[in-house]
C-alpha cells in the first residue's frame, strides 16, 4: 500500500466511523433513558465538594462508551468479512482487520468493554460492593491485572517483544523485564482514563488527542492498519464528543474508559512508543498522580493536599467553571500531544 493510499484509507475510516457512531447515537440515547440508566451521583460524607459540584449530573445516563467501541469493532468485522470471506474487491482497501497489528488491541478492547458495561450496569442499578453499586476496585484492578498478564504474555512469548525504545538513546533489550512493565502501563493507564473521566467532554476529548496523536506515529513507522484503527477510534470518540460536551447528553461510563485506557497502552507498545505515554497522555498522568498524592496525603497526615480530587475537582472547588476546565485540559492534552509525536522521532 502506497503512503497516499494509506492516507486515504485512514481519513476514509475516521470519518465513517463518525458517521456510523452518529446515526447510532439516537438509537443508544432512546434507550438508556427509556430503560433508566442513569448515573448515580454519590452523596457521601466523605466527598462533599464532589457531591456538591455534581448533584445536578444525577440520573444522567451512562455507558455512552458503547458508540465508540461497538462502532470500531462493528466495522472492523464488517469489513474484515465483505473482504476476506465475501472476497469483495472493493473493501479490501477498507478491511483494517490484521493479526500482525490489530486482532490484539481489538481483542483487548472487546474484552474489558464487556467488563465496564458490566460494572456500569451494576451501578447504575445499585448491585454490588462499589459505592453506590458496582464492582469494588480491587475486582476492577483484578481484571485489569488479568488482562495485562495475558497482554504481556502475548507481547513477550508470541510477538518476542522485550526492546524498549527511549527517544535519544536508543533501543534496550530488557527481556523479562518487559512483563511487569507491560502490566503496569495498562494498568495505570486504564486507572487513569477512569479517573479522567469525571467532567463532561474531558476523557473524550484527551482520549481522541491521544489516539490521532498514536495514529500518526503508527502512520510514520507504516503500521498503516494500526493507524486505520487509531482513526477509527478517534472518528468515534469525535462523535461521542458531539454529545458529551457540556451539558452531557451522556457520560462514558467505565465501558469506555477501562476499554479505551486499555487499548491506549497496548497501542503505545505495538508502536514501541510507551516511553512517551506520559507526554501524550499528560493528563491522564496529572489527574491518576492527583489521585494517588491525595489518598497518601490523607494517609499519613490526615490532611488534604487538593481541595478535591482528581485534579479537575480541584480547580473546580477553586471556582473555575466546569467548561473551562475541561477546555484547558484539551490544551494541556494537545500540546503534551505534540511534544510526545516530537520527542518520539528523535533518533528514529
Amino acid at each position: 500500500m502506497s503512503t497516499s493510499q494509506a492516507v486515504i484509507k485512514i481519513f476514509s475510516l475516521a470519518t465513517i466511523a463518525f458517521v456510523m457512531a452518529m446515526a447510532l447515537t439516537p438509537l443508544f440515547t432512546n434507550f438508556v433513558y427509556k430503560y433508566k440508566f442513569g448515573k448515580k451521583i454519590r452523596a457521601e460524607g466523605d466527598t462533599p465538594i464532589y457531591s456538591k459540584l455534581h448533584e445536578k449530573k444525577n440520573g444522567t445516563p451512562t455507558m455512552g462508551g458503547i458508540l465508540v467501541w461497538l462502532t470500531t469493532i462493528v466495522l472492523a468485522t464488517i469489513f474484515w468479512f465483505l473482504d476476506r470471506v465475501a472476497h469483495v474487491e472493493f473493501f479490501h482497501r477498507l478491511n483494517f482487520l490484521t493479526r500482525q497489528q490489530t486482532l490484539l488491541p481489538l481483542g483487548a478492547l472487546t474484552a474489558t468493554a464487556l467488563l465496564g458495561l458490566l460494572d456500569d450496569y451494576l451501578g447504575v442499578r445499585g448491585i454490588g460492593g462499589g459505592k453506590g453499586g458496582g464492582l469494588r476496585i480491587r475486582h476492577r484492578l483484578l481484571f485489569y491485572t488479568l488482562v495485562a498478564v495475558v497482554g504481556a504474555y502475548w507481547f513477550y512469548y508470541k510477538l518476542q517483544f522485550d526492546i524498549l525504545h527511549l527517544p535519544g538513546f536508543g533501543d534496550f533489550t530488557i527481556g523479562l523485564w518487559y512483563i511487569p512493565l507491560f502490566i503496569f502501563v495498562v494498568i495505570a493507564t486504564s486507572f487513569s482514563v477512569n479517573q479522567t473521566d469525571g467532567l463532561d467532554g474531558l476523557a473524550g476529548g484527551v482520549l481522541a488527542t491521544s489516539f490521532l496523536s498514536y495514529g500518526l506515529i503508527a502512520f510514520l513507522q507504516t503500521r498503516f492498519e494500526l493507524a486505520a484503527l487509531c482513526g477509527v477510534l478517534g472518528g468515534s470518540l469525535l462523535a461521542f464528543l458531539w454529545f458529551n460536551i457540556f451539558p452531557a447528553r451522556f457520560f462514558m461510563g467505565d465501558t469506555g474508559a477501562m476499554s479505551l485506557g486499555t487499548v491506549l497502552a497496548v497501542i503505545a507498545f505495538l508502536t514501541n512508543s510507551v516511553a512517551v505515554l506520559p507526554l501524550i497522555g499528560i493528563v491522564l498522568v496529572l489527574e491518576s498522580g492527583s489521585t494517588l498524592l491525595q489518598w497518601v496525603c490523607r494517609r499519613l497526615t490526615g490532611e488534604k493536599l487538593f481541595l478535591s480530587s482528581p485534579l479537575h475537582h480541584h480547580f473546580e472547588a477553586r471556582g473555575w467553571p466546569e467548561t473551562k476546565v475541561t477546555m484547558r485540559f484539551w490544551l494541556l492534552s494537545a500540546v503534551g500531544a505534540l511534544i510526545g509525536v516530537a520527542v518520539n522521532l528523535i533518533g528514529r
